[in-house]
Order: C-alpha cells, then sequence, then structure tokens
C-alpha cells in the first residue's frame, strides 16, 4: 500500500542507524545482504519486465479472438468454422502458457535467494557475535539487538524488491491504459463560439474533398450542394461510392479535408461540440440500443423537459417511426427491458427504436444513415409518409440503397467514385443521369422501368 510505501524506507533509514551504532563492526553484513537483494532484483527486473509486455499483448489476442467469436458465433456454425477457431485459440493460449510458466520460473528464484540471505545472515551474526563473547559478555545484548535491526532492514529492503518487480509490471499495463486515455482527438471542437449562425436551419458543402490520410486517394472529390429546412436531400450510389463518408461529415466524425462544410450559413468548424450536436438527430446503418428500457432509449438525447412532456414526446416519436405496434404489445410495453446492443429484439425493431429516438430529439438535421435498409418496404413507406410532416423546419439527409425510399426527395444526389455524378430529383435524374438510370433498371422490372422513363421524358 501507499503507506506502507512511505513507511518502509524510514523504518530501514532508522534500523540501520541503530544497527550500526550498537555494532559497528557487523554492518558489512547488511551490506552485502541488501546488495544481493539488489543484484537479484535487477536481474528479475532485466529477465521478466519484456515478457511482461509479451504476456500482455498476447491476452490482448486471446480476449480479441474471444470477442470476436462471440459477436461472430452464428457465421462461425453456419460456416463450419468451429474447428478453425478453436485451433486458433489454442495457439493464443500455448503461447500465454508458455509466456506466463517463464515469468512463474523466473519470480520462484526470489524465494529461495531470499531464505538464503537472511538465513547466512544470522549465521554471521551469531558467529562474530559469539566469537566477541570471550572478550566481552555484553557483547551478547548488542548481538541480539543488532540482528534484530538486522531482519528489519532486510525486510524493508525486501519490500522494496518486491516493490521493483512488481511496480514494472503494473507499469507496463498502465502504459497501454494511458495509450488510449492520452490519444488525443483529431477532430478540436472550440471552447466558445464566436458566431452566431442563422436561425433557418440548411446544411452546405463547398466544394468538399475528404481522404482519409495525405497520401491517400480521396474518398469524396469537389463535392457542392445545398440541403435546405423542410426538404429531404437524398444520397445514392454504388457500394463504397462514398455515401456514408460524407454523410459523416456533417456531426464531424471526420473533417473535410479541402472545402467547407456549412450549417446554417456558418463553417462547422465555427461550432462548440455541444452546439453541433444538440442541432443533429443521427440514426446509424446499424441502430444500437442500450442496456435500459423501450422509453430510456427512444428519450436517450432529450433533455430539459417535465415527465408529462417526454412522455408526450416519447410516444408521438414511436408512432412516426413505426414501432409503437410492437411496443403496445411488449409485456411491459414502453417499460420493457432492452439487453445491451438492443439484442433481444428484432433487427427491424431495432432500427425503429433508433429512428424514434432521432425523432424525439426534434433536431434541426436528421440524419439517415442507411437507416431504412433493415425495415420491409410497408414499413419504410409508412414511415416515410408520416415523417414528411413532421419536416417542416428540419434538414433531413438520407443515405439509401433503394430508389423506392428515396423517389420523393426534393434532391437526390448520386455519387459514383467519391464524385457526384448526378443532382436533381427523381424524374430530373432519370432523364440526365446514366448511373442513376442503372441503379434504377437494377432495382424495377422491365414494365415498371420503362414506366419510370416515359413519366420522365413525359416530365411528369
Amino acid at each position: 500500500s501507499l503507506t506502507m510505501m512511505v513507511r518502509v524506507p524510514f523504518m530501514a533509514i532508522g534500523a540501520i542507524i541503530q544497527a550500526f551504532r550498537t555494532a559497528p563492526n557487523m554492518t558489512w553484513i547488511i551490506a552485502v545482504s541488501v546488495a544481493i537483494l539488489f543484484i537479484q532484483a535487477a536481474i528479475l527486473i532485466s529477465l521478466a519486465i519484456p515478457k511482461f509486455k509479451v504476456y500482455q499483448k498476447i491476452l490482448d489476442k486471446i480476449n480479441s479472438i474471444t470477442r470476436e467469436n462471440l459477436t461472430g458465433i452464428k457465421v462461425i456454425r453456419a460456416l463450419n468454422k468451429q474447428k478453425y477457431e478453436e485451433n486458433k485459440f489454442e495457439r493464443s493460449n500455448e503461447n500465454l502458457k508458455n509466456t506466463d510458466i517463464y515469468i512463474s520460473k523466473v519470480m520462484a528464484f526470489q524465494q529461495p535467494v531470499v531464505n538464503l540471505v537472511f538465513n547466512l545472515s544470522a549465521v554471521l551474526i551469531i558467529f562474530i557475535g559469539v566469537s566477541n563473547l570471550h572478550t566481552d559478555m555484553s557483547y551478547l545484548g548488542r548481538m541480539l539487538a543488532f540482528s534484530q535491526y538486522s531482519a528489519q532492514v532486510l525486510m524493508s529492503f525486501l519490500f522494496l524488491t518486491f516493490l521493483f518487480v512488481m511496480i514494472p509490471r503494473g507499469n507496463v499495463s498502465s502504459k497501454r491504459i494511458s495509450e488510449v486515455l492520452e490519444t488525443k482527438s483529431q477532430i478540436t471542437f472550440k471552447d466558445q463560439m464566436t458566431e452566431t449562425p442563422s436561425e433557418i436551419p440548411s446544411v452546405e458543402f463547398k466544394h468538399v474533398t475528404f481522404s482519409y490520410g495525405k497520401k491517400s486517394e480521396a474518398i469524396i472529390e469537389d463535392i457542392s450542394f445545398v440541403a435546405k429546412s423542410g426538404q429531404t436531400t437524398a444520397f445514392i450510389g454504388s457500394t463504397g461510392s462514398g455515401k456514408s463518408t460524407l454523410i459523416n461529415l456533417v456531426p464531424r466524425f471526420f473533417d473535410a479535408t479541402e472545402g467547407e462544410v456549412l450549417i446554417n450559413n456558418l463553417n462547422i468548424k465555427e461550432y462548440t461540440e455541444n452546439a453541433i450536436m444538440d442541432k443533429i438527430g443521427y440514426v446509424p446503418q446499424r441502430g444500437y440500443l442500450f442496456t435500459g428500457t423501450v422509453r430510456s432509449n427512444i428519450l436517450y438525447g432529450v433533455e430539459n423537459l417535465k415527465k408529462s412532456e417526454l412522455d408526450a414526446r416519447m410516444r408521438h416519436a414511436a408512432k412516426i417511426a413505426q414501432a409503437e405496434e410492437f411496443v403496445t404489445k411488449l409485456k411491459d410495453q414502453y417499460d420493457a427491458p432492452i439487453s445491451q446492443g438492443g439484442t433481444n429484439v428484432s433487427g427491424g425493431q431495432r432500427q425503429r427504436l433508433a429512428i424514434a429516438r432521432a425523432l424525439a430529439k426534434q433536431p434541426e438535421i436528421l440524419i439517415f444513415d442507411d437507416a431504412f435498409s433493415a425495415l420491409d418496404m410497408k414499413t419504410d413507406k409508412k414511415l416515410r409518409e408520416d415523417l414528411k410532416s413532421e419536416i417542416k423546419d428540419t434538414v433531413v439527409l438520407i443515405v439509401a440503397q433503394r430508389i423506392s425510399t428515396i423517389k420523393e426527395a426534393e434532391q437526390i444526389i448520386v455519387l459514383d467514385q467519391g464524385k457526384m455524378v448526378g443532382k436533381g430529383t427523381h424524374l430530373e435524374l432519370l432523364k440526365k443521369c446514366k448511373v442513376y438510370q442503372e441503379i434504377a433498371k437494377s432495382q424495377f422490372s422491365e414494365e415498371e422501368f420503362a414506366d419510370e422513363m416515359r413519366q420522365a421524358k413525359e416530365g411528369k
């Protein structure tokens, strides 16, 4: 303990002083014993500390394998890869065992050496003390006193050598923790806002380019558009076209490499973290739920309201998100328990609750990052219809794979390999954007596609 760390050095110093005053001719025994203990500690540290680091890394790997296996157990069983995963775990576990055995063997040398030092020092003290008794009988008392002081000094230094071994071991773990805690975010928010944004919600991209590193290839390149209040701006494109990356620039999960992103006519870099997050309701591709209840998850981002207002807000959001139907069938309804990650509800139910959580916040900007993909077509359509009446003063940004989800959007932006290759309404894009035509052709039947193209040409 910390108390012992403070007390032990003072005890050792006091015992050395008293031992020197009692029998100065035997103090060399203490000096030699302490030197041996320090040498032993130095050898142990030099042999064990590198292995402590290796041990920690292997333990991390085992934890990672275990977590991965538990998370992906369905896939492992479906592909009959249990034996492969068992062997992978066994190899890591064997490495951990061998490292642990090595450390234990090294540390096992400590106790025999300590016992040997204690016993030899006691024998030497008695031998020298008895040798002096024939000239001075009073030396017996000094010998016994010196023996006590010597034991106290050695015990103190033994405790210190134990600390010298254990502290570096703990230091290995603390350094790894510190690496995480001291990692600085690449996104720096202002402490205070110096400029006032417009009161009318909007999102604007001005020639925005983004790449994950200075030398990396641009994920999105030279994107410009304005998303206005009361309108839906949708993003569509093939897998890897940069849709999610683009949408993640709005809440500043990343910063644009070039160009500007503006919220309410003010650069997002001018906002404080709270100011920007208060304006945004975000639904990721895979909705995540927290341990608690349906109520606590829907109201997760809502603050400073009375209980009656919270309840009304929650029920309204659930109704819009098409979650009310299944929630009211649960045993405890809105107080029904939700397990970590929402594993006790279906994927579609989890997604609807995540959407309800974003709606309950009543933000100025709603971001749906492929959030409708887990919903069936009927629920998707009904949700969008109900949502339309709620977004009069809200900017809605939707990333989608299905054209049916974004067909009614006031503005659709088509991305291909990180570049904007089309912008307009559904019918406008069918007329002038080849990439959008290809997407539509792949999702509609021949009759439906022909009908859509006819409407586009007629301008209906």
